[in-house]
């Protein structure tokens, strides 16, 4: 029978660093990953909302008498997240109902990677023609 000869190489003990190397980078990756299905989401509600809230303005007369009950619907709609929305109605006028509307995103990424990512602020105005009789 043959001796096994060990060699001077040994790989005994030489995954660990590795292997948690690898595993902090998954965890990095997935982190991200969530946080920009959470914004992409986010901005799809918040946009949806507002292009609703204006529309129904629109609908009803234009004016500023309804401005306040779309509002108080789209953050009823966006339930806590409606929290952190603000509305402005500054740009409507007796033609067209334009709303801007911002939002701060909750982050889960380190605060010098969320700003330059653009995860933290959604910010999105919508157009809507005033409909009227002729």
């Amino acid at each position: 029978m043959g001796t096994t000869h060990v060699s001077a190489r040994s790989e005994r003990g030489g995954g660990p660093v590795s292997a948690w190397l690898g595993f902090v980078v998954f965890l990095g990756l997935l982190l991200f990953a969530v946080q920009a299905l959470f914004n992409l989401y986010a901005t799809s509600v918040v946009t949806a909302v507002a292009y609703d809230a204006a529309r129904r303005v629109a609908v009803a007369d234009g004016g500023t008498a309804s401005t306040g009950a779309a509002e108080a619907d789209a953050r009823r709609a966006l339930g806590r997240y409606g929290e952190r929305v603000s509305f402005d109605w500054s740009g409507s006028d007796a033609e067209i109902v334009v709303l801007s509307v911002r939002a701060r995103n909750p982050t889960r990424l380190l605060p010098a990677l969320a700003g330059p990512l653009a995860f933290d602020e959604i910010d999105r105005t919508v157009r809507v023609r005033v409909e009227s009789f002729r």
